[in-house]
């Protein structure tokens, strides 16, 4: 009779066990056979509602992720940043004293805004409505400590232990592990780093990460870490912790201005998500200041490289689309998107050609039919999700025959007919191995200034663009801990405007006083404005490790900008998109034989393919050799081609 029941309790162990074993496997496995094997896809609150939402807005979006967008894969719904702060007057994005902590200094919700939080509950209650609506629950937290903490001076907790964190005969407070001169950039009153050198600093760090899997968390947006504000040991810590989590936790890094590929290769094998820019707003200039970033990274194989305990992808950042508040804002969701239709397919269309991590950032409460069409749109998911070899198409041709990061200088030669002739000189990137970027010389004009100039041609001296030589200035400690990294780099500076330097990947929309469409911005400390002059004769950039080389064109002056992607299916179709960032509608074509160019093991001949373009739904049947559309203000036109 004992041994029948202790047969019954070890039986019953087992399969409690498994069961668990089961469900912390599931949560592991997000929409593929690893930890975020695929680009994740969801919901953030921050493009509608800013930082005011409460529990039952954010449910109510829930509800409809769960309902019309969970089948496209959407999965993810994430709470957006301080879910923290008491929404009451004088409370706005950098204010201070307004935000709930615990005795250890931790974050935990507002329980006006969060009432299922009252009585030490955290986002448990919220996590597992979230859960039982088949959907996964996140939220976005800051970098290290709170302000609001430090100035408290409250006691470290000893995760381990579960009271206060002693080391050397004495208890570890706030005030010993934040860093006051590292506070977050854009939140200075918000938050500062800890030291995570420290081990009162690591038992802060780990006591936050274990809290937010108790509560059921499933995706952390960890902001104020990199680009500008890069942290690297703070990323590393908080990536170990969660490793040893008993419960899986993607990771994602936010906002990235001023991201390099250098940096994102110090930090893709420890994250599942990191952003490559700003803020995206509603803006054309957002959605084309993307082109360029995109590009390089697809170049550099970061898509979809090794991550914390799967895979990484960068993140081009949430879609701006449907009802929406603005930037900073304290108040809720109030107008509409203000892109235009085409241009909402145009971003829609670039972000599943770079395979980034989708996530909607309007009221789902008001998603329209035209708005949900583009988001789960079949063709673009698929592409998103199962598509390989994505990257940008050069080999395309055009009415103007330039590109959107062409730099254009005009200059008038010769009379014809009482009109000028005028010549585009076209400054673009290229390979470094390009026999077309070595065109450039060096020539001192001053005792502490050289001058870089490009040739008229390799055969003569004649200057045609020059500008003139400065090593960076330092201006901050964030600058000072990375100049090393820039030895040997200069500035490039524009010879009619000291203050702007040539950028080779602007990251966002310039004002008019910033030369508004030209590749030269204000002087800062960018990987992007850094340059290497080399005894080649070439000109290296610091971010994309491209060249700069300059081309002429006869004709008139005008607006410029066409950027097509390439992409092959899972069964074998090819994806062509093509894309106008004019301000006019542009011809774009391709060649079906220079599609193997760049293709792997592709032998495509004339005739073999047919086509179709998905925004129209027209079928073009069998193409000869060449694909041509008009293709609208600021649109774009996909093409799914499959070929003999």
């Amino acid at each position: 009779m004992k041994l029948k029941f202790l047969s019954s309790i070890f039986f019953a162990l087992f399969f409690c066990c498994f069961a668990l074993e089961r469900k912390v496997s599931e949560a592991s496995l997000t929409v593929g056979g690893q930890h975020a094997e695929l680009p994740p896809r969801g919901w953030n609150s921050y493009d509608s509602f800013s930082w005011t939402i409460s529990e039952e807005e954010f449910l109510q979006n829930a509800e409809v992720v769960s309902k019309r967008l969970l089948s496209s894969g959407y999965q993810y719904v994430v709470v957006d940043y301080l879910w923290f702060r008491r929404r009451v007057k004088g409370a706005w994005a950098d204010s201070l004293g307004f935000d709930v902590i615990d005795e250890w200094g931790r974050m935990v919700p507002d329980p006006e805004r969060w009432p299922s939080s009252r009585g030490g509950k955290g986002f448990t209650e919220v996590a597992k409505k979230v859960h039982d609506m088949g959907l996964k629950f996140g939220i976005h937290v800051m970098r290290g400590i709170s302000t609001q903490a430090v100035n408290a001076n409250t006691p470290i907790l000893n995760p381990v232990k579960g009271v206060a964190y002693e080391e050397s005969g004495r208890v570890w407070r706030a005030q010993d592990i934040g860093r006051r001169e590292k506070a977050c950039a854009w939140m200075k009153n918000g938050f500062m780093s800890v030291d995570t050198n420290l081990g009162a600093g690591r038992a802060f760090l780990r006591s936050l990460y274990e809290q937010y899997a108790q509560w059921g968390v499933d995706f952390v947006k960890n902001d104020c870490v990199f680009g500008s504000d890069f942290d690297i040991n703070e990323i590393t810590e908080v990536s170990k912790v969660l490793t040893e989590l008993n419960r899986p936790i993607l990771y994602s890094l936010s906002p990235g201005t001023g991201v390099t590929l250098d940096m994102a290769k110090a930090v893709n094998s420890l994250v599942n998500l990191y952003r490559l820019t700003g803020d995206d707003w509603d803006t054309w200039g957002d959605v084309a200041s993307h082109f360029d970033v995109s590009r390089d990274f697809a170049s550099a194989g970061m898509i979809g490289a090794g991550g914390l305990q799967g895979k990484s992808w960068p993140d081009l950042d949430m879609l701006p689309l449907g009802w929406l508040t603005d930037p900073a804002s304290n108040e809720g969701p109030h107008r509409s998107c203000r892109l235009s239709l085409d241009e909402q397919k145009t971003q829609m269309t670039l972000w599943s050609m770079a395979k980034s991590p989708l996530i909607y950032g309007g009221d789902l409460r008001k998603l329209d039919e035209t708005t949900s069409s583009i988001i789960t749109n079949p063709t673009l998911l698929e592409i998103n999700y199962y598509s390989s070899n994505n990257m940008e198409f050069s080999l395309i041709n055009s009415n103007n025959h330039l590109k959107a990061d062409d730099l254009v200088i005009t200059r008038k030669y010769g009379k014809v007919k009482k009109r000028s002739l005028l010549y585009r000189y076209i400054l673009h990137l290229t390979s470094c191995e390009d026999r077309s970027a070595k065109g450039w010389v060096s020539q001192v004009v001053e005792s502490e200034l050289d001058r870089v100039c490009w040739r008229w041609s390799l055969g003569t001296n004649k200057r045609l663009l020059c500008m003139d030589k400065r090593k960076p200035l330092l201006t901050s400690d964030q600058e000072m801990v990375y100049k090393q990294q820039y030895l040997g780099k200069h500035h490039l500076l524009a010879l009619d405007s000291r203050e702007f330097c040539l950028d080779a990947s602007p990251k966002q929309k310039l004002t008019s006083q910033e030369l508004k469409g030209s590749s030269f911005s204000r002087c800062k400390w960018d990987a992007n404005q850094m340059w290497e002059f080399n005894v080649n004769g070439t000109l290296m950039n610091s971010y994309s490790r491209l060249c700069a080389t300059v081309r002429a064109v006869k004709g008139a002056t005008g607006s410029c900008g066409v950027r097509s992607w390439i992409a092959t299916g899972r069964t074998g179709e090819i994806y062509l998109a093509f894309f106008n960032l004019n301000a006019a509608t542009t011809t774009i074509s391709a060649k079906i034989s220079d599609l193997d160019r760049v293709l792997p093991g592709r032998k495509l001949k004339k005739g073999s393919c047919r086509c179709t373009e998905v925004w129209s739904a027209k079928d073009y049947g069998p193409v000869a050799d060449v694909i041509s559309f008009n293709v609208a203000v600021h649109g774009c036109a996909l093409f799914v081609l499959k070929c003999a």
